[in-house]
């Protein structure tokens, strides 16, 4: 297969809501299905949300009452992986015979992970990814993933990859999955700044590789009455402006960032231009210098739980 549609999905999360969350899950879905999209793209921490503007009741040597009850509410909010939630997620691949990448909250024991799914078009969990470096206040409320979830699947459409917003700053995780093959990069984010799109040619540019990055947008009314985020409380006060886009592996934005509105992006990918790109770069081969330079990835599972 060698021309499909990419499509980016920039939604809001109905935070704390996760029945409501995955039923607009699939709606969007199939909207983007309906632009004849293969693979669909959605944002960091989509199912599970992200309560931007909140501080969990965090001062440095003390938490408070009412922030334990705020991560409460936050970890009720996260999916299970695998888990029923997880297969309502599948059922929405394969309902839309589409390749699916979805932003989620996973919770696991005790511990919240900000984590990438991939969907295969029969539904199938293809993998997931678990976002390496909590950025600032997330480490509050996230786990740091480790290498055992660097993963690439390899589908009918292409080697899928990527990482999860401030991962992309991380070299090594790029060439880490440079290394792996990667032809669609996927980028969920919440990061709405002007510079994220030259972020984003950048990566497409190093990895000669398709960038797809899906930026949620989100008001304050996406949250219950009792959300209070420190920018305001009126429900069209912007949260996450949006700045969703799709990249060529030249540089070429394919899908230029759209701000202050849910909408989907999609583009046509041909992948004859990611041999076309690394004719003068390839990153992983003729221009390595293996002879100067080495990487190591540790793809082991850290874990102290006793393995049978």
């Amino acid at each position: 297969m060698t021309k499909i549609t990419g499509a980016v999905v920039q939604v809001g999360t109905p935070l704390y809501d996760t029945p409501k969350t995955l039923e607009k899950l699939g709606d969007w879905t199939a909207k983007a299905r309906s632009e004849h999209a293969k693979l669909v793209v959605f944002p960091e921490a989509f199912v599970g949300g992200y309560p931007k503007g909140i501080d969990f009741g965090v001062r440095l040597g003390s938490r408070s009452d009412e922030g334990r009850d705020v991560f409460r509410r936050y970890y009720e909010s996260a999916i299970d992986v695998p888990g029923p939630d997880v297969e309502v997620i599948g059922e929405i691949a394969a309902k839309n015979a589409t390749h699916l990448v979805v932003g989620v909250i996973e919770r696991d024991g005790g511990t919240l992970y900000c984590t990438m799914l991939y969907f295969s078009p029969q539904g199938r969990l293809l993998g997931k990814h678990r976002k390496l470096m909590p950025t600032a206040l997330e480490r509050v409320v996230w786990g740091f993933g480790d290498g055992s979830t660097l993963v690439a699947p390899k589908t009918e459409i292409g080697t899928l990859g990527g990482a999860i917003c401030w991962e992309n700053y991380m070299p090594q995780l790029r060439l880490a999955m440079y290394q792996k093959g990667v032809e669609f990069y996927c980028a969920p984010t919440v990061d709405d700044r002007d510079v994220w799109l030259p972020t984003m040619q950048t990566v497409a540019l190093e990895g000669r590789c398709f960038v797809l990055s899906a930026c949620q947008f989100m008001t304050r009314g996406h949250g219950p009455a009792d959300f209070n985020p420190i920018q305001g409380d009126a429900p069209d006060t912007v949260l996450i402006r949006g700045g969703s886009c799709i990249v060529s592996p030249l540089g070429e934005v394919l899908a230029e960032p759209v701000f202050g509105k849910e909408t989907v992006l999609t583009a046509e990918l041909d992948k004859s231009e990611i041999v076309r790109g690394k004719y003068d770069m390839d990153v992983v081969g003729h221009y390595a210098r293996p002879d100067i330079f080495q990487l190591h990835v540790n793809e082991n599972e850290q874990s102290i739980t006793m393995k049978k």
